[in-house]
């Protein structure tokens, strides 16, 4: 069997997100996750992302939040390519796909010194 990924729990502070191979993990205040790391909207590195006062994952291109138990998009992009702004109509679009097509979400526990996914 495969030894599991695995971050150094030192390494992920309160509010902090990285990078674990294809994985952004996070630590949402004590309580981890793990979720894949590509954006539904434009592919953005959620890794790079930070951790909404809502406990959502917050995209760091165009600020669509995910539930980050369920990979759900709980809120649109704001904006596409270079634009950052209102996109009425295709703000839904994005969200109304990404509802078939969510983020995977995989478990993220703490042993001893790290957070392993399992």
């Amino acid at each position: 069997m495969d030894e599991p990924d695995r971050i150094p729990a030192a390494d992920l502070p309160p509010r902090a997100v990285r990078r674990v191979g294809d994985w952004a993990v996070g630590n949402r205040d004590g309580e981890y996750f793990a979720v894949s790391r590509r954006c539904r909207h434009q592919l953005a590195d959620l890794s790079e992302g930070s951790i909404g006062p809502d406990g959502c994952l917050v995209c760091p291109w165009h600020q669509a939040r995910y539930d980050v138990r369920t990979g759900r998009m709980v809120e649109g992009p704001r904006g596409f390519l270079g634009y950052h702004g209102r996109t009425p109509g295709y703000t839904q679009l994005v969200r109304a796909y990404s509802q078939v097509l969510r983020l995977r979400v995989r478990r993220a526990l703490r042993r001893g010194d790290d957070v392993v996914l399992e």
